[in-house]
């Protein structure tokens, strides 16, 4: 497993694999016990935790915004609690940044902080580091992969070149995959520090895979914008249906892309997708 700049092409087809929530089992625990929990002792929001709480599993997990960048997902959260319970300072100049930034990760939190007077960033990065902190202390019976995921990479790997592509923290992704034994079907690792999903795609295509051999599997509408964006295929890992949505991808989806009759499969999954999360 390597990372993008050393990737090479080994094979004539790419599957993309999203981590938290698509391959692991693990978006739910750490939106529960970690994001959100963060987030209320940060801004020492606990006067109307509930509530904060009940809508940052929202934004994160229950709606089309699910599996959306962690700054992004603190910087809609801030911003409706700056106008709903209790005076967020800085929070307009953070969402504006949020929305041009070219990356969103704790490097570029830093580099924001050496240039703005404003503390929210500061603040931004405690969270972000408490919520680490918080993934590394979850015991790892609450860090697994979904089952038949390690059964249907090592099948999704047998035809095609694996790359792992997330928003997530890349000590956190290298952790999960190492303790179950999936990082040995991952060709190369894509993580919050490598760019957006959309780029790292970009780039993929880069490595001359022919058009319509390239293939995203991802649970949030982030996934299949990267790959609409990048006029690649998308799979989606249906919320609460995830182990039939990763035997389908197995005994179904793998052979229509490899086989090229990919086309019209893919507008039935897309439509079962949104249907699933509205």
């Amino acid at each position: 497993m390597i990372d993008l700049k050393e990737f090479k092409k080994q094979k004539d087809f790419l599957i993309c694999v999203d981590s938290d929530g698509c391959a692991m089992d693990t978006m739910d625990i750490k939106h529960f016990k970690c994001f959100g929990p963060c987030m209320v002792k940060e801004w020492k929001l606990e006067q109307w935790q509930d509530e904060i709480l009940t809508r940052w599993n929202e934004i994160n997990l229950y709606t089309l915004t699910r599996g959306i960048n962690r700054f992004a997902g603190l910087s809609m959260a801030l911003s409706e609690i700056n106008e709903k319970y209790s005076k967020i300072e800085g929070v307009e100049e953070f969402a504006k940044w949020v929305k041009v930034a070219k990356e969103l990760s704790n490097d570029s939190v830093k580099q924001m902080m050496l240039q703005s007077d404003n503390g929210i960033f500061n603040k931004a990065l405690l969270w972000s580091l408490a919520v680490n902190r918080e993934i590394n202390a979850l015991a790892e019976h609450e860090k697994k992969p979904f089952e038949g995921v390690k059964e249907g990479l090592a099948a999704l790997h047998k035809k095609a070149d694996i790359a792992v592509v997330s928003s997530a923290n890349k000590d956190a992704v290298i952790e999960e995959w190492s303790l179950w034994n999936l990082i040995k079907d991952v060709d190369v690792l894509c993580c919050q520090d490598a760019g957006t999903k959309k780029e790292c795609i970009a780039m993929f295509k880069k490595q001359n895979y022919e058009p319509g051999h390239i293939l995203m599997v991802g649970d949030a509408v982030g996934d299949r914008q990267a790959a609409e964006s990048n006029e690649v295929y998308y799979y989606p890992i249906l919320v609460k249906h995830e182990t039939d949505s990763w035997k389908e991808l197995v005994d179904m989806a793998l052979d229509k892309f490899i086989g090229l009759d990919y086309a019209d499969y893919e507008a039935q999954k897309k439509k079962e997708f949104e249907e699933n999360l509205m």
